[in-house]
């Protein structure tokens, strides 16, 4: 009996591998017949190896995961990779398409594996009436969010200093981290105190000068001299001009892929 095969398509390698290894715990049959890390390499590698199944990265440069998704659409069974869990939830429980949160946790991708092989194992594909609905759904709900976070990210923090209440500019904030219920705030000229948690300020900064690097840290990447790598995947930031250093966590070592 033929094994069955896969393609992986994500623009982070770390996230490749690791979707990889877990797949390879939990289904030591399949065959992972390509890795591609982007949308347009994606279609071609499927138009080359014709996997069963394909897991896309909902985010990729140039060509997206739905985009590519309509290119191979009913030719293969999908799973899309999302850091965002409530993009379509709905939609795809409805089963035309399996979705999985980063990063992958090992009983959510075992009920997925299940639910493929189940899949496979049918004589004829299930009918996928609602996959053009998901897609749809999908490719708006991707579009919304765009359009929100062009609108405007924050540009100053409010903070008390003393007896006093301070803006910071945020370009002037070196890294964040949360104590408690407050979130502590450095920047070049001190430190303060705000109630904001590190999950809302995550959401208002912009993602591309500030990065979530553990679970109570967020850094201003302009404030990074290095990163030093440690044992068993760990990893710790090391700032411009200061001597402590931040933590960096397994789940977010990828944003340093290329160091």
């Amino acid at each position: 009996m033929n094994r069955p095969t896969a393609l992986i398509a994500d623009d982070e390698p770390l996230l490749r591998e690791r979707l990889r290894t877990l797949l390879g715990r939990l289904w030591p049959e399949l065959d992972v017949v390509a890795q591609a890390r982007n949308g347009r390499e994606a279609i071609a590698l499927f138009d080359l190896h014709a996997p069963q199944v394909v897991f896309l990265d909902v985010h990729m440069p140039g060509l997206n995961g739905i985009e590519a998704a309509r290119a191979v659409a009913r030719r293969a069974e999908l799973v899309f990779v999302t850091a965002y869990e409530r993009y379509a939830v709905q939609a795809f429980e409805q089963g035309a398409i399996d979705y999985l949160v980063k990063p992958f946790d090992e009983p959510r991708l075992a009920d997925t594996v299940q639910r493929l092989k189940s899949r496979l194992a049918l004589p004829t594909p299930p009918a996928r009436d609602t996959l053009d609905a998901v897609l749809e759904t999908l490719s708006s709900e991707l579009k919304r969010r765009a359009g929100t976070e062009a609108k405007a990210h924050l540009q100053w923090i409010r903070a008390s200093v003393g007896s006093s209440v301070r803006l910071i500019p945020v370009e002037q904030v070196v890294y964040l981290r949360a104590d408690e219920k407050y979130t502590l705030v450095v920047w070049e000229g001190g430190e303060a105190l705000i109630r904001k948690t590190i999950r809302e300020l995550a959401d208002e900064l912009d993602p591309s000068r500030f990065a979530q690097i553990h679970r109570s840290v967020i850094v201003n990447l302009h404030q990074v001299a290095q990163v030093n790598r440690g044992l068993n995947e760990s990893a710790e930031v090391q700032l411009k001009g200061r001597r402590e250093t931040l933590p960096v966590s397994r789940s977010y070592l990828h944003l340093f892929r290329q160091m």
